[in-house]
């Protein structure tokens, strides 16, 4: 007889986000229409660094710029929006629901504190790029010491 291994845990909140996920996933493969809460999805990124600054690039292929927004601060930078869902064929079976539409959200915790006045962004081909000027927290600064 084999046993099925049964963990129990008080962290029921990870746990159920990963259960409905899961439960989400099954049912969309046999309808893509079929959610069981508003849709969310995670897009690709990647951050690098060179000794002046740090690069993110998002891959948000069908993302509207207007749809687009970013927030930044001296340690993080969020990035959000939404991808609203093409046309759907009328009486079309579905074999295989890959794309996924709907709000995204992405915060990102920078490696360096960067000068959030100095920030670039483009948007092309479906990939986003934020360009980030890092901080010189190497710079030593002259005080003049006066007398009282």
């Amino acid at each position: 007889m084999d046993y099925i291994k049964i963990r129990f845990t008080n962290d029921f909140g990870q746990l159920g986000k990963k259960f409905e996920k899961t439960i989400e996933d099954v049912f969309r493969t046999i309808n893509p229409m079929f959610t069981l809460a508003e849709r969310r999805w995670t897009p690709q990124m990647d951050i690098y660094e060179t000794p002046e600054e740090i690069i993110i690039l998002a891959e948000i292929a069908g993302v509207n710029k207007e749809d687009l927004e970013l927030e930044i601060s001296s340690k993080a930078v969020k990035i959000f929006g939404n991808r609203s869902e093409f046309f759907r064929i009328e009486n079309a079976t579905y074999r295989l629901a890959e794309i996924q539409y709907g709000k995204f959200e992405r915060i990102l915790y920078l490696p360096s504190p960067i000068d959030p006045e100095v920030v670039s962004a483009s948007y092309s081909n479906g990939f986003l790029q934020v360009r980030l000027a890092k901080l010189a927290l190497d710079k030593s600064h002259k005080i003049q010491i006066t007398e009282e």
